[in-house]
């Protein structure tokens, strides 16, 4: 019997794969560690004060613990001087890694990000990977009163080049510039995308649905705009149950791990709610280029404190309505994946500091826009949002203010620099406009 094979009794059953369906993977994942070695080799080869900053932050952080000391009273050894700006939870969860050497934390770490780099790609462009964006499945027709359609079971050759495009797909978001911000200094966002993302879309989870959103958003805070999501999706007019089953799950989840603290670390986790959170300048130099949410870009323009205060309020106020009732909507349509890539973005956008590399759901956001693979026109329009996320454009936008053009420089240099977080925007209206109208148009030249 196959895998998933239907019997005669109407069950699907499970049986482990036979090593001809496991074989065509092998090269493909040989490809991709071909492909990302030279960024790995090149980061992990980096001096000792460059190498994984925000890795050396965690497990400084689980060192802390181990020994008794003060989590929010450290910074990691000079020039970065870094303190830990995570709720205490993430503290206990570092401790394994102080636990083993520096080197061997370094390589676990970087290979945990390409796990859950494939995990996210998986699921975000699972629509082309199961064949029915792969030379053409073709549907079947009903087999009976009251049974459905659906699409015809890949063949043999689709098998063969389904690993090789997940290949690619690997290799192309791996050189994302958030992704290669993630290898750089082993951040932990490419792993909270994937907890968020596999709880949103997996069809049949192991785990209670809504308890990786509970732990993404103990453990950084941001992933909390999934607790909005599910509240708008599971409550009210039009709403599902199982959005509010898993509401209650992730708020649960996140409420016990973020009260743990207080029972293991309780002066840890005191410091934190009630005086590192309340300091945005723990987080790094707000004003700097590497801060593309709405806040940072208002704050180098250099008006007015107040009014700055004002202008960002207002514009949180009018996003967040925009980008969650397009969630919701997608949600509501048949369309997950491109709901959490519309959450993703509001995570980037209306947190107070958001890093180049907090953009790794911009692999969610090209999975969205491809689709099943088979309208061109989407393909292109991810291929171009790709190359756009691929270069450097804040830091030409650095370049060009230097050069101190009359005019120019201030103008364009402005605007350039804020480059990520003007573009996560257009994605927003991208996702919640032009994509249901282009599906839209495409069904209907079908």
């Amino acid at each position: 019997m196959r895998t998933g094979e239907v019997t005669t009794a109407g069950r699907r059953t499970w049986t482990w794969p036979t090593w001809s369906r496991w074989l065509p993977w092998l090269p493909a994942l040989l490809l991709v560690a071909a492909a990302a070695a030279p960024l790995v080799l090149y980061w992990l080869g980096n001096v000792d004060d460059q190498r994984l900053v925000d890795l050396d932050v965690y497990r400084t952080g689980g060192e802390a613990v181990l020994e008794g000391r003060s989590v929010y009273g450290f910074v990691t050894p000079a020039p970065q001087l870094l303190p830990f700006t995570y709720p205490p939870v993430a503290a206990l969860l570092a401790t394994p890694l102080a636990a083993v050497s520096w080197p061997a934390a370094q390589w676990a770490w970087t290979a945990l990000i390409f796990l859950t780099l494939a995990v996210t790609v998986g699921f975000s462009f699972r629509a082309s990977l199961n064949g029915t964006g792969i030379r053409g499945a073709t549907p079947v027709p009903p087999s009976g009163p009251g049974r459905a359609g659906g699409l015809e079971r890949p063949r043999a050759m689709d098998r063969l080049w389904a690993p090789l495009l997940f290949a690619v797909l690997m290799i192309a978001c791996t050189y994302l510039m958030p992704i290669r911000d993630q290898v750089r200094f082993g951040q932990v966002d490419i792993l909270l995308v994937a907890l968020c993302l596999a709880d949103c879309v997996a069809r049949r989870p192991v785990w209670p649905r809504g308890m990786l959103i509970g732990l993404a958003t103990a453990v950084k805070l941001t992933p909390g705009v999934f607790l909005i999501y599910l509240l708008i999706t599971g409550f009210g007019p039009g709403a599902r149950r199982d959005q509010r089953d898993t509401f209650l799950v992730a708020a649960l989840t996140a409420a016990l791990l973020t009260l743990l603290p207080f029972l293991v670390i309780p002066a840890d986790a005191a410091d934190f709610w009630f005086r590192a959170l309340l300091d945005p300048e723990r987080l790094g130099a707000n004003a700097a280029t590497t801060n593309q949410s709405m806040r940072g870009m208002l704050i180098r323009l250099y008006l007015p404190d107040a009014l700055t205060r004002l202008l960002w309020v207002a514009l949180v106020a009018v996003v967040a309505w925009y980008g969650f009732r397009h969630a919701r909507r997608a949600l509501l349509d048949g369309h997950p994946v491109a709901g959490v890539a519309l959450v993703g973005l509001m995570a980037v956008l209306l947190s107070p500091v958001a890093w180049i590399h907090h953009l790794a759901w911009v692999v969610v956001v090209l999975g969205a826009l491809a689709g099943d693979g088979r309208d061109p026109v989407r393909v292109r329009v991810a291929a171009g949002v790709w190359l756009y996320y691929v270069l450097p454009i804040p830091w030409w936008g650095v370049t060009i203010k230097a050069a101190e053009i009359p005019v120019l420089s201030p103008v364009l240099g402005k605007i350039v620099q804020n480059g990520f977080g003007l573009g996560a925007l257009f994605l927003v209206w991208l996702l919640g406009v032009w994509l249901p109208r282009r599906r839209a148009t495409f069904q209907a030249l079908r």
